[in-house]
């Protein structure tokens, strides 16, 4: 039986080779953030000061995932400590694909109610921005699903306090079995035994066959610039109900063709697209 820690040192073998890079020294908060730092100075081409950063960080966290995720794809503005204006973004807005691609594991972000600590998380220019919680063959990907919930419901969690609230997606397996779904306020992200918890995705091929294989998810899923595309283009921030969605596989290939088409003729194209969902 493959151990978790296993499948965890193969998940980050993979990612490796997808050119992430692999960062161990990355373990709590004072490091997540210091490379962070780094990260936004070099986007932005800018040098901040110790005060300015900390003023920074707190006016881009929020405990709202809405809000949050909002600022993740938007221009900011940022007054520093001579008055000049900043304008920024914290990622490449662009061009997802010009982004630094990071994979931690184990990363304990201590605050002074809580202290968990996450199998796998990915980092977009220092941010936090999926979570991967991985389980052995025998233990239901569900189980890392109600962790998942119970470390947002625990008081003082790094979800609202941390730069852990860009968080934008979650994914579970069991190696064999790997289902992902979007990050959301805690009157959307709900599960229980009856899996009253929506949506929740496994990927799926053009043909709808399923991607269930953590290694080959891995592959269609994780690379860079589709992660980037995936976050940037296909995940919808519905504003009357301060929500985030994920795009369902089909929903996505569908969009594809239509822009393809749109392409093909010219900038011209009649749309007429339905699933028979009601």
């Amino acid at each position: 039986m493959v151990k978790e820690y296993q499948i965890e040192e193969n998940l980050i073998k993979q990612l490796k080779e997808l050119k992430y890079t692999h960062r161990p020294d990355i373990v709590d908060r004072k490091t997540l953030e210091q490379n962070f730092k780094t990260k936004f100075e070099a986007l932005n081409r800018v040098r901040l000061s110790e005060s300015e950063f900390l003023r920074l960080r707190e006016e881009i966290i929020n405990p709202d995932v809405f809000a949050a995720s909002k600022m993740l794809r938007e221009k900011q503005y940022f007054q520093r400590e001579d008055g000049t204006p900043l304008h920024f973004t914290l990622v490449n807005i662009k061009d997802w694909c010009k982004n630094e691609y990071e994979v931690i594991s184990q990363l304990r972000i201590n605050t002074e109610n809580s202290n968990q600590r996450y199998d796998i998380i990915l980092l977009i220019n220092g941010l936090p921005v999926v979570q991967i919680e991985l389980k052995k063959l025998d233990i239901s990907p569900r189980k890392a699903m109600q962790q998942i919930v119970d470390y947002k419901n625990e008081a003082g969690n790094g979800y609202g306090n941390t730069l852990m609230c860009f968080m934008q997606l979650f994914i579970v397996s069991n190696r064999s079995n790997t289902y992902y779904f979007a990050n959301n306020k805690n009157q959307h992200f709900a599960f229980n035994a009856d899996e009253q918890f929506l949506p929740i995705y496994q990927l799926a091929d053009e043909s709808n066959k399923k991607i269930t294989h953590l290694e080959l998810f891995t592959e269609k899923f994780l690379s860079k610039c589709t992660l980037g595309e995936m976050i940037s283009k296909y995940m919808v921030l519905v504003e009357s109900e301060q929500k985030l969605m994920v795009m369902r596989p089909y929903q996505i290939y569908a969009v594809k063709a239509i822009v393809d088409c749109i392409h093909q003729n010219r900038g011209n194209g009649y749309i007429w697209h339905t699933t028979g969902s009601g």
